[in-house]
């Protein structure tokens, strides 16, 4: 059973701004009733300083895509329209105090929404851009470019995250090989810049260690351990023949640290410690 923050039941049992804006001056639509979600987001836009003065939504889905759009139209009101384009799905589900793994695709359809409207504020442009593109899950009418976005910029790492964030590979399962192939390829793209909740971070971290790390200190007879991580600060412990090693202090820069950097966040910084 899924656990659920007080905000995300609160914004569900008493979603703010539902309905929709009067003579809108931007609207943005994305998803699919047969498809099982779909959400529409107008906007009431002040032209001359471009501030969003209302925005409402209506939106056919489960709890959490309730909640993500009552916050979303919340977090975007009063912002103008290129302090809106800034937010992520990750800002919408930590201002909700976080959503489950598998309801994380409701944060995606929100910021989704929002940049189909702004789009259409800008261009006259409906669609937003993570919709474009070839269609790769035929169950729930997911693109290649909308899985490419979401792998980057949440780092998502298996299909089963992808499916999460996207429903992606959650019906039939035989979009699951081209799935894989889309991760792969944004495996080694600049990570995204964004904000990291505390668990992503966490996660990240260890899966970056057992993928890109430990594999190669381990052919040498070495490995390593994650003994904390505070804040930006990651706390390891080398293992095996690593321990001790007058190369330890370059392999922790120019190996572990390079690539949590990389694969997580470039403000990391990584401390060995004997434990």
């Amino acid at each position: 059973m899924w656990e659920y923050s007080e905000k995300v039941k609160d914004h569900f049992s008493h979603p703010r701004n539902v309905g929709e804006v009067k003579d809108p001056d931007a609207v943005g639509e994305v998803g699919n009733i047969a498809c099982g979600d779909a959400l529409k987001l107008t906007l009431k836009i002040d032209k001359p300083t471009s501030r969003i003065v209302d925005a409402r939504f209506k939106t056919f889905g489960c709890g959490s895509a309730i909640a993500s759009a009552s916050a979303l139209t919340e977090m975007i009101k009063g912002k103008t329209i290129d302090e809106a384009s800034k937010i992520t799905n990750e800002d919408i589900a930590r201002y909700l105090d976080g959503l489950p793994e598998e309801k994380m695709h409701c944060s995606v359809m929100g910021r989704d929404a929002l940049e189909a409207a702004i789009a259409n504020y800008r261009g006259g442009k409906v669609i937003a851009p993570a919709n474009e593109g070839k269609i790769i899950c035929k169950c729930f009418g997911v693109t290649d470019k909308k899985i490419a976005r979401v792998v980057r910029e949440n780092r998502l790492t298996t299909v089963s995250e992808v499916t999460n964030y996207t429903k992606a590979g959650g019906g039939c399962k035989s979009c699951h090989p081209e799935i894989k192939d889309i991760i792969s390829s944004q495996l080694h793209k600049k990570p995204f810049v964004g904000k990291l909740t505390n668990i992503r971070k966490i996660g990240l971290i260890k899966e970056t260690i057992e993928r890109e790390i430990r594999p190669a200190l381990q052919a040498d007879g070495g490995d390593i351990e994650l003994i904390d991580i505070i804040g930006d600060r990651v706390l390891i412990a080398f293992r095996g023949t690593c321990a001790g090693c007058p190369s330890s202090g370059v392999t922790l820069k120019s190996s572990v640290e390079a690539k949590l950097r990389e694969f997580v966040s470039e403000n990391l910084a990584v401390e060995e410690v004997e434990k």
